[in-house]
């Protein structure tokens, strides 16, 4: 079994050597650039991990967890776009260093070295990893939309809020563990209950991502904080708020959202002040512990010794107290 460290360390020297066009190197400078931000690296990492459960060759699943850790930042650079967003990982986004259209064409192109890399699983993998990839691709877009969607929308539920995330994010970490586990040679019903692990892992992030917005430390979350609340994202605090909240609470927290002119810190200090008297943080952090139990609950029902999936199991407990 391969070690977190010693999986990052494939990732990390594969990202590093990916092949690029020699007469390209203006398009090329962004995708380097949005790359060598580093991150957690979570979905190639959980690819790789997900694979070594059934395999000891989990370098068999490197090239198709590259092209999905690709195609996830090629989703950031055209959602940082959309999203008007001037930080990404403590650093400028691509379109504020190069401009809107170098970012959109510098993203297309992502998509196309995502398809190249995906391409590279073992023969014996290739035709369900590739439907898994483009059935999931399609999905984060069906989920961007929505999430546009509900930024001119007054109203959305939790169920619609929670669709949003499942399609927006949940199903590329899914995605990246069914994929490993295909390429290790698991059975279909392991591969399934990999890819339910991977969803509510992904849900459980997602919320964590709603509330370190609001509660983090900006400086080691990577983002500003407050920028949902600045942008009257529907994240899923602002939804529990505005579900939970009655009278003047409701009326005070629908004018803030309705304001067109204001001082963004004086609107964070606001919406925060109301998320903390409805207990907001604590409710989220709650669900996002219920989705993560699940997702234990699915990892232990694979049908591998225990010792195999011990690696996994830590990466996703970790996420529940990941910086905040």
């Amino acid at each position: 079994m391969y070690t977190k460290e010693e999986l990052s360390d494939l990732i990390s020297r594969a990202i590093t050597g990916l092949p690029y066009n020699a007469e390209a190197e203006k398009l090329i400078e962004p995708v380097k650039y949005i790359l060598s931000m580093g991150g957690k690296r979570l979905r190639p990492l959980l690819t790789l991990m997900a694979c070594n459960i059934f395999s000891d060759k989990p370098e068999e699943a490197l090239m198709p967890a590259i092209g999905l850790e690709v195609f996830h930042n090629f989703t950031l650079v055209h959602d940082d776009i959309m999203d008007n967003a001037d930080v990404r990982r403590n650093l400028p986004t691509v379109h504020k260093k190069w401009g809107v259209s170098q970012a959109i064409l510098s993203g297309d192109v992502m998509a196309f070295i995502a398809n190249g890399c995906i391409a590279q699983a073992p023969p014996h993998a290739l035709p369900k990893v590739f439907r898994l990839y483009n059935q999931t691709a399609t999905e984060v877009c069906i989920g961007q939309q929505m999430d546009m969607d509900f930024e001119k929308m007054n109203f959305v539920s939790r169920e619609q809020y929670l669709r949003m995330v499942e399609l927006k994010t949940a199903v590329l970490i899914a995605a990246c563990m069914k994929t490993g586990a295909v390429i290790g040679g698991a059975s279909d019903r392991d591969a399934e209950m990999l890819y339910e692990s991977g969803r509510n892992l992904g849900l459980a992030f997602q919320i964590q991502d709603d509330i370190l917005d609001v509660y983090s430390d900006s400086r080691r979350f990577g983002k500003a904080t407050g920028g949902d609340i600045v942008a009257n994202k529907k994240t899923y605090l602002l939804v529990k708020a505005m579900e939970m909240s009655t009278g003047s609470i409701k009326k005070r927290l629908n004018d803030l959202l309705a304001m067109k002119e204001f001082d963004p810190a004086e609107k964070i200090r606001e919406v925060t002040t109301i998320y903390d008297s409805l207990g907001i943080k604590e409710i989220s952090e709650k669900l996002a512990a219920n989705y993560i139990g699940k997702s234990f609950g699915y990892l232990n029902g694979i049908s591998v010794n225990p010792e195999r999936r011990e690696v996994i199991l830590q990466m996703a407990e970790s996420l529940i107290g990941r910086d905040k």
